[in-house]
């Protein structure tokens, strides 16, 4: 293979061409530049909610409950309930 890199005497199946490579290393580099885009575009948008007057460090909690399963979170809040009678914070 003439355009390829033959890596140390392996099998044909584990030679890499130049031009797969860069398609590889080009494709995540997008992704890369679309993850930022995308985390630009949520502060942008937490951004907005505290200057209509939300609590954004609540809304991120929400965000997170969401995400949860509904038996994990009445698990973890029923622990966090003892921990505080425990604790006479109730």
């Amino acid at each position: 293979m003439s355009d390829g890199i033959e890596t140390g005497g392996m099998p044909d199946s584990y030679r890499v061409t130049a031009e797969e490579l860069r398609q590889f290393i080009e494709r995540y580099e997008r992704l890369e530049a679309e993850k930022k885009d995308i985390a630009d575009q949520q502060k942008e948008v937490m951004a907005e909610a505290k200057g209509r007057g939300y609590d954004t460090k609540v809304m991120r909690k929400v965000i997170a409950l969401r995400k949860r399963e509904p038996d994990d979170i009445a698990e973890e809040e029923a622990v966090l309930d003892m921990y505080k009678e425990a604790l006479g914070m109730q």
